[in-house]
Parts: C-alpha cells; sequence; structure tokens
C-alpha cells in the first residue's frame, strides 16, 4: 500500500475513537509547524530526497511525512507523485511562496500563516494583501439583476422581457 494510503488510512477512520483522532491531529499539526518553521527559515533552499531522508531530517515518522508532503503538495513548484509514493520515493519540497501562504489562509491554518519566519520573506502590507486577496477569491459575488424592462444583456437592443427573459 502507498504511503499516502496508509496516512489516510489512520487520519480519516471514521470508526476510531474521537479522543484518539484529535489527539492524533493536535500531534500532526505540531509536528506540521515545526516543519514549516524549518522550511521557511530559509525558503529559497529547494529540500530534496527521499521520503525516509526528509522524515529522518525534520524528526517526524514516515507517515507523517507522507501527510506533510500531501498537504504541502499543492504549493509546489513541480508536484510529488505522492499517489504511488513509498520511503524510498525522492521528492522534493520546493514550493512558491505566494501560493503556499495563500493556501494556509485558505486552509484556515492560522497556526501557519502568522508563523514569524512569514515576517522575513514578506512585509506586513504583502501579507496583509495575500491575505485578503485569498480570502475575496472564495467569496460569491452575484452580479446585478436584470429588470424585465432592461435592455437586453445579448445586445439586441430589445427589452430584457422580450428577448432573452422569455420562458
Amino acid at each position: 500500500m502507498a504511503l499516502l494510503q496508509e496516512w489516510q488510512k489512520i487520519a480519516y477512520d471514521e470508526k476510531a475513537d474521537k479522543g484518539y483522532l484529535k489527539k492524533f491531529w493536535t500531534d500532526y499539526f505540531a509536528l506540521e509547524k515545526s516543519i514549516y518553521e524549518k522550511l521557511l527559515e530559509t525558503p529559497d533552499v529547494v529540500e530534496k530526497g527521499t521520503v525516509r531522508e526528509l522524515a529522518d531530517k525534520f524528526g517526524v515518522d514516515i507517515l507523517a511525512m507522507a501527510g506533510f508532503l500531501d498537504g504541502i503538495n499543492d504549493s509546489l513548484i513541480e508536484k510529488n507523485p505522492i499517489e504511488t509514493m513509498e520511503e524510498d520515493t525522492v521528492v522534493n519540497l520546493g514550493f512558491d511562496k505566494e501560493l503556499l501562504f495563500r493556501n494556509m489562509v485558505d486552509a484556515k491554518a492560522d497556526w501557519l500563516y502568522d508563523l514569524p519566519q512569514w515576517d522575513s520573506i514578506f512585509t506586513a502590507e504583502h501579507k496583509e494583501e495575500l491575505y485578503k486577496d485569498q480570502k475575496k477569491a472564495n467569496t460569491i459575488v452575484k452580479g446585478k439583476k436584470i429588470g424585465r424592462n432592461d435592455p437586453c444583456p445579448c445586445g439586441s437592443g430589445k427589452k430584457y422581457k422580450f428577448c432573452c427573459g422569455r420562458n
């Protein structure tokens, strides 16, 4: 079984004790935070190696590294083969800084996008701009309602009720 499947089997087990899952995720988020703290200290250095080597380097077990790789994969410049990765699969952690920050905001992971290491990467204004842009990206904006007597938006010159507004 691929590492990601093993990770998901444990992390998303609906039959598991709720207390166990809560502790599992609390522990995982602490590990995830420590990895991001190390990565963000040298954001331009692309960490590469096998899943086992990276797990050893960051002091986590293989399955926690599989979960981390799953979480960061959408923010990477070059995606990893997370669906099929095993311990000896070579992976990279070369992330797009802005995309990673936005994805952290999108995931509502304030313990990650509020890390002090971001301060040496982006100015406070730029972080605020990225934050607001990401929040707006998930906001649905309704367009102006077309009145029945308004000109039809198709450009025919007719009133909407006699053109595209007909049922």
